[in-house]
């Protein structure tokens, strides 16, 4: 791993990386966004990594660092530790360099991601499955490493990876034609803030720099309020691109003096953001692509963070590898973010009709029952039912309240926290 350096010295880098990326990496669009444009007032842009030849940008460190290693390290081979985007660029990377690679990932990477990996590799690669964490993955990479006399090549914790990575930065001002008035950029380790922040910093001060993470691990944040990486003991793996439970040791110091704008985005919010990146304007992001612009305020979601009418804004869309399978869960997700999805646990009198009085007395015109759990129990004069119900305007949730304590039905509205909802959504 090579030593934390300056701000100035690793812009050099980034100036280097982007000559040895050139005809490797694809020079991805910045794509003006009319959504999010309309729903702000600012000139919103969308940096498309997620159409690198890997869907992330994850190729742009993974190529960078592979490519420096001398003939002795190329025949050892190396180790990564990898949510999915990491891992399918080393593959990538080591498939069009020679290299034998193992990959470790955590169980909580989606199939497509894993398959991805082994057919990016083209039989250069060995795929790990252990671990319920990135940070698991990471612990198992290392010893591996230590013990085979292979070579790391770390997600965002060194400083050719967050080179590469930040390749993206001289790219937008290129294609802008001028600096951003500001920057969004996901965060997972840090790896891509470190980069991107480092050459603004250097090159374009002014430019005002956010990190964004997910509210279920934000280890950037927390590493910064304690001056040290902090060990995250609980955190939500839906954001799998940028669920990191402890931000590096090399990326921290960096971000530190960046001192970026940082903000926690909760993972129903990200949901949102991908359902209307995909209905609206036909981008398939993965939780961590839809980070950055979820941050953004819109008709539909909370605002984190503020621009002002006719500022330049460019989001970093950094992966596209989302699985199928998951879009039921993000559109649930989605749903109780917003309001538009509750869950009541009812306990109904064992009597004939009153099911149909709750129907008629507490449902509005416009509600849906997408749940219905029901338990009944003989020796009861009440059965249990767990309830959820679709409204057509979240506004509409005070009035069914009001018509549920009129009914008299015995009835708890759930939190979206609640232990309950664990087995749903």
């Amino acid at each position: 791993m090579i030593p934390v350096t300056s701000l100035a010295e690793l812009s050099t880098m980034i100036e280097s990386a982007a000559i040895t990326l050139q005809g490797v990496a694809v020079r991805t669009p910045l794509q003006a966004n009319h959504r999010l444009s309309e729903a702000t007032g600012a000139q919103v842009w969308l940096k498309r990594e997620d159409l690198q030849p890997v869907r992330s940008y994850k190729l742009r460190g993974a190529y960078n660092l592979i490519s420096q290693l001398n003939d002795a390290e190329r025949a050892a081979g190396v180790v990564c530790a990898s949510a999915g985007n990491h891992g399918q660029g080393v593959a990538w990377s080591c498939a069009k360099l020679g290299i034998d690679a193992r990959i470790f990932v955590p169980s909580t990477t989606p199939r497509q991601k894993r398959d991805r990996m082994l057919a990016l590799g083209q039989g250069h690669i060995e795929l790990v499955v252990q671990g319920d964490t990135y940070d698991d993955a990471s612990t198992l990479a290392k010893q591996a490493a230590e013990r085979d006399g292979a070579t790391i090549v770390p997600a965002f914790d060194d400083l050719r990876t967050a080179a590469g990575q930040g390749t993206v930065a001289p790219e937008i001002v290129d294609q802008l034609g001028a600096a951003p008035d500001v920057v969004l950029v996901p965060i997972g380790g840090g790896g891509m803030l470190a980069g991107v922040g480092a050459w603004f910093r250097t090159h374009y001060p002014q430019t005002r720099i956010i990190g964004v993470e997910p509210a279920g691990a934000p280890c950037m944040i927390e590493a910064i309020a304690a001056g040290e990486p902090v060990e995250l003991t609980d955190i939500d793996t839906f954001v799998d691109g940028a669920a990191v439970r402890r931000a590096g040791d090399v990326t921290l110091p960096l971000v530190q003096e960046i001192s970026p704008e940082l903000v926690a985005i909760p993972e129903g919010q990200v949901c949102t953001e991908m359902l209307a990146m995909y209905q609206t304007d036909g981008i398939i992001a993965e939780p961590a692509g839809a980070l950055a612009s979820a941050s953004l305020p819109t008709d539909v979601v909370d605002s984190f963070v503020r621009v002002e009418p006719g500022q330049s804004v460019v989001a970093i869309v950094s992966g596209g590898n989302n699985d199928v399978s998951r879009y039921a869960e993000i559109v649930e997700r989605a749903l109780v973010h917003q309001g538009r999805k509750r869950y009541l646990l009812v306990s109904f009198p064992q009597e004939p009709g009153a099911l149909r009085r709750f129907l008629d007395e507490v449902l509005g015109p416009d509600d849906d029952i997408t749940h219905f759990e029901y338990v009944k129990r003989s020796n009861r004069e009440t059965g249990p039912a767990l309830v959820g119900i679709e409204l057509n305007d979240p506004y509409d949730f005070p009035h069914l309240v009001e018509r549920l304590q009129a009914s008299k039905v015995d009835a708890e509205v759930l939190d979206a926290d609640s232990p309950f909802l664990r087995f749903i959504v």
